[in-house]
């Protein structure tokens, strides 16, 4: 592949962010003039709008941010939970080894 061509995804790249516009296959072989299939099929082209795609994701808005956060705080939940159970079981598992069965004595 050119050089003219690895020049005009990754203009086609930079107009899309510019824009505001996410980085898409679909959008970058619009921009670029150069045929969907062959951005996916040639490695370098493919790997610069990968590139770009994955730059791009990085960006988050106030609400990503929020979703994000909402979701972190859910999982967090999670595991403070799980966690307070295994420390009640560990608990429990102490107090039976701490204490020794008792026995009972029998006298004949």
């Amino acid at each position: 592949m050119s050089h003219n061509a690895t020049d005009r995804v990754r203009a086609a790249c930079e107009q899309l962010l510019a824009d505001g516009h996410d980085v898409t296959f679909a959008a970058v072989a619009e921009h670029s003039s150069i045929s969907r299939a062959t951005c996916y099929r040639n490695r370098q082209l493919r790997a610069i709008i990968d590139t770009y795609r994955a730059r791009h994701g990085e960006l988050l808005t106030i609400t990503a941010l929020a979703d994000r956060l909402d979701n972190l705080t859910t999982a967090l939940e999670a595991v403070a939970a799980k966690v307070r159970r295994h420390e009640e079981e560990l608990r429990t598992l102490k107090r039976r080894t701490a204490t020794p069965p008792q026995r009972s004595q029998k006298r004949d």
